[in-house]
C-alpha cells in the first residue's frame, strides 16, 4: 500500500447498477485505504448521499430509477452537498450528458470501459482539488510572474499593469479562484451577466485570446479543456 493511501481516510460512494463493475472499483478503492459504499439505483442514491456526505461520489450516468445527471442536479443544488465532488462513469458516446453533467457541476468524467489505475488517479486528483481553499474574493492572487488584485481591479505581469475590460478581468479572477477547476463557457458568461460588457457562450472564446495575448507568457495559464470550456493551471 502506498504512504498516500496508508493515510487516507476518505469515504468514496459507488453509485453504479453493474455488479461486476461497482465490485471491481470497490476492490480497487479499498485495498488503496479508502471506505467504500455501494448504492445500485438512482432513487436511493440523493439519499445515501446526504446521510453518508462521501468525500466523493463515484456516478454512473445510466441507472434505473433517476439518472445520473438528475443526481448530479439534485447533489448540485443542494447547500448541504454541492461541495462534494463527482466523478462521472459514462459509455463511449455520451459526449452531450459529459457536457450537461460538467455543466451541472461535476467535477470530472471517465469513460468505460477504463482503467482501475486511471480512475484511482483520477480520483486522487478530485480530492486534491476539493481541499484547495478557495481565496477570499478579496485576496490577492499570485501565480508566477502574474499577480490578480480584485480589491482594485488590477492585474500586472512582472510588476507592469495589464490593460484590461472589465469582462476580462472578471474571467480572469473567475478561473485564477479555482485553479484546475473547469469552468464551462456558459458558467463563464453567468458570472459575468448583466454589467457592462455582456458575454456570451461563443463570444468567451473571443475574450480568452484576448487575454492571454495580454498577458504574454502568463497567458498559458489559462488552458483549453476541448468540448467543455476552460481552466486555470495549477
Amino acid at each position: 500500500m502506498s504512504a498516500i493511501s496508508q493515510t487516507t481516510k476518505e469515504r468514496i460512494l459507488i453509485i453504479e447498477d453493474e455488479d461486476e463493475i461497482a465490485t471491481l472499483i470497490q476492490h480497487n478503492f479499498e485495498r488503496e485505504g479508502f471506505a467504500v459504499s455501494v448504492v445500485s439505483d438512482g432513487d436511493s442514491a440523493p439519499a445515501a448521499i446526504r446521510d453518508q456526505h462521501p468525500d466523493l461520489v463515484l456516478l454512473d450516468l445510466m441507472l434505473p430509477g433517476l439518472s445520473g445527471l438528475d443526481i448530479c442536479r439534485i447533489v448540485k443544488s443542494d447547500d448541504e452537498t454541492k461541495s462534494i465532488p463527482i466523478i462521472m462513469l459514462t459509455a463511449k458516446g455520451e459526449e452531450s450528458d459529459i457536457v450537461a453533467g460538467l455543466e451541472l457541476g461535476a467535477d470530472d468524467y471517465i469513460s468505460k470501459p477504463f482503467s482501475p489505475r486511471v480512475l484511482l488517479a483520477r480520483a486522487h486528483a478530485c480530492l486534491r482539488r476539493a481541499k484547495i481553499v478557495v481565496p477570499d474574493k478579496e485576496q490577492v492572487i499570485t501565480v508566477g510572474a502574474l499577480m490578480i488584485h480584485p480589491g482594485r481591479h488590477v492585474a500586472s505581469v512582472d510588476e507592469q499593469p495589464v490593460d484590461l475590460t472589465l469582462t476580462e478581468f472578471r474571467i480572469l479572477h473567475l478561473l485564477a479562484r479555482k485553479p484546475g477547476w473547469v469552468f464551462t463557457r456558459y458558467q463563464i458568461v453567468d458570472s459575468v451577466h448583466g454589467e457592462n460588457h455582456p458575454v456570451t457562450d461563443r463570444s468567451v472564446d473571443v475574450q480568452i485570446v484576448s487575454l492571454r495575448r495580454k498577458l504574454g507568457e502568463s497567458g498559458a495559464l489559462i488552458e483549453t479543456v476541448r468540448g467543455v470550456g476552460y481552466r486555470f493551471s495549477n
